[in-house]
Formats: C-alpha cells, structure tokens, sequence
C-alpha cells in the first residue's frame, strides 16, 4: 500500500547529502529551558525534557510545526492534572480514566544516542507504569522510527496495550488506508471491524467514506467530538498541512487481540485537532517487562493542496497507486 511512498522516499535517500548525520542540541523552547532538538539537517523533531516523554514538534528545519500545540500549555510543568499541550505521546489502552489520564507533567530523563534519544518518565506512583518514547532518525531524509513504551514496575502481571497518539492542528484533512478491497463474491470473508463510540455520529459532514479510503476533515467552528477505529494489518494515516504532509504507520498481527473490539488505528476529532492514533496488541506485561509500539513517521511537499477531491487525488498519488 505504501508503494508510491517507499518510491519518494527511496529518492530523497538517494539524493540527500550521503554525509548527514543526526545530531541532538538541547535548547529552550516556547518556554521551557529543558527540550531536545534531534535533526539530520533537513528534518527535526523537538522532545520536551521539563514534561512528558512528548515530542511536541515536528517539520522540516524552518518549517511548520506538522503537530498541534495548545499555546496556554507550553512551557509549564507540575500541574496537578493531564493537560493535552499537543505532539505526540504514549498512553495506555484501553482507555480509562484513572489509568489512561495520568499526568505527564514532571520531568523527564533524556538519554542521547548516536541517532537521537530516549526520553522516559518517572515510574507513575498511582499505576506503577513507566513510559518512555525512543527516537530514530535516518541520518538523511524525512524518515524517523518512533518506539512508543510501557513498562510495568508493579509487582503483577497486568494486560494493556501502548497507543501512540499524534495531535494535528486545526483546519485541514486526514486520510487514512482501509485494508485491501476486492470483488464480491470472490472475496466473502469479513476483512475488518469499523468501531463507533457512543458519540460517534456517521452522518457528520467531517466523516467521508469512499472505497479504499476514510478521510477525517477537522472544522475549528465544530465543537462535537467524533472517533471511529479500525483494524488493518498495515495501519497508516496521513494528515494535509498546507503545502506538507505528515505520513505514519505502523504494522499489526491479526492473529492478536487488540483494544476495542480490535482496533489498530484510531481517529478523533473536535473543534481543537484531530488525533492520529495506532495500538498495539494488548499484552499480559510481566513485571519488569514493556509493551511496545513502533511507528514510522515521514514528511513529503506537495503543491498546495485544495479541497473535496484533490485531497484524495493526492493522497492517491502519495501513498496509493
């Protein structure tokens, strides 16, 4: 499915300076002094050290942030509750609210390595979780590997799920690949679940459905939350920023069970971002021992993009031909 993608991204390796490396800078940004820029010159990605573990940027150098950011949340710390501030980050599935919102608001340990870093919380005192987000960079090009982890330091087995989840800002479209289609009745096999919340309403104008693909449009002036999930064995989705486009997935075991009726990707949108969100298997985590799930992120230019369906022409022509 992500031919067309594989192609552009093997031309960029090919043309990009063969001497890159990825280097690590700790900076100050939008006021905390303890971030993490990581780049290989053409892209960067930036990890908060005061907070989290959360990347709260991502673009290509000088570019636009491809994350969502809550401006009234940046550079603070230690509130007594979760706060949403944008980026990326790990929680724990399934979803609940003791063990899902616990507060990621204090400090992180950075541990840098030869193509970017490790940022891991402190073991939570309430769940006895660690989490921790790993960065790989390719030392040329737009791509990076993204390890989504926890850990379990209590002294039981427990069973969850990581689920990675990618805040995008307001205004424009996700599309997101559905498994592969085929003719009836050649093909009479179920081939995956498309899962509804309670507030999920189909009739919503940001929701379209076509054959191979859904498409997720965020409207500022909406302030009803919509999420569907659903399971495919190559799991992506990609989000149309202006002139850029922000591209991830992720690959999953249909012979395991996943969150939520079996859910490997999930989208949810309000008047604020959409979120882009994978899982991983729900795993029976002895102490001592992580679930994990791996992403792989990358970011293409494009001309720029116009509504309906030249966003579909060309995501077709990014990742789908």
């Amino acid at each position: 499915m992500f031919r067309t993608t594989l192609l552009l991204i093997s031309t960029v390796l090919l043309t990009t300076n063969v001497n890159a490396v990825v280097k690590v800078d700790k900076i100050e940004y939008k006021g905390w002094k303890n971030c993490y820029r990581v780049t290989n010159g053409e892209i960067e990605l930036i990890v908060t050290g005061d907070v989290g573990p959360r990347v709260i940027r991502f673009g290509f150098v000088g570019g636009q942030n491809l994350f969502k950011e809550f401006p009234d949340e940046l550079g603070k710390s230690g509130e007594e509750r979760f706060r949403g501030r944008g980026g990326d980050r790990v929680w724990k599935a399934p979803e609940d609210h003791i063990g899902t919102y616990v507060p990621d608001n204090d400090p992180v340990e950075i541990h840098v390595t030869p193509i970017g870093l490790l940022a891991r919380e402190p073991i939570e005192p309430s769940t006895k979780l660690q989490k921790e987000i790993e960065i790989s960079m390719e030392p040329s090009g737009t791509r990076v590997n993204v390890s989504h982890r926890i850990a379990n330091h209590s002294l039981f087995p427990l069973e969850y799920a990581a689920w990675a989840v990618t805040m995008m800002p307001q205004g424009r479209v996700e599309v997101v690949g559905f498994p592969p289609r085929g003719p009836h009745p050649i093909h009479l096999e179920a081939t995956n679940p498309l899962v509804m919340w309670a507030y999920t309403n189909l009739s919503d104008p940001r929701w379209k459905f076509t054959r191979k693909y859904l498409t997720l449009r965020q409207d500022p002036i909406n302030e009803d939350a919509q999420k569907l999930g659903l399971f495919s064995p190559d799991t992506w989705a990609a989000y149309f920023l202006n002139d850029e486009v922000f591209v991830k997935r992720t690959k999953a075991d249909p012979s395991k069970t996943y969150p939520d009726f079996g859910c490997s990707f999930e989208n949810v949108t309000n008047s604020q971002f959409v979120e882009i969100e994978t899982l991983g298997p729900i795993t029976r985590v002895l102490p001592g021992q992580i679930a994990e799930q791996v992403e792989y992120w990358a970011l293409f230019r494009l001309p720029t993009i116009r509504s309906g369906t030249r966003v579909l022409r060309e995501i077709t022509t990014l990742v789908l031909r």
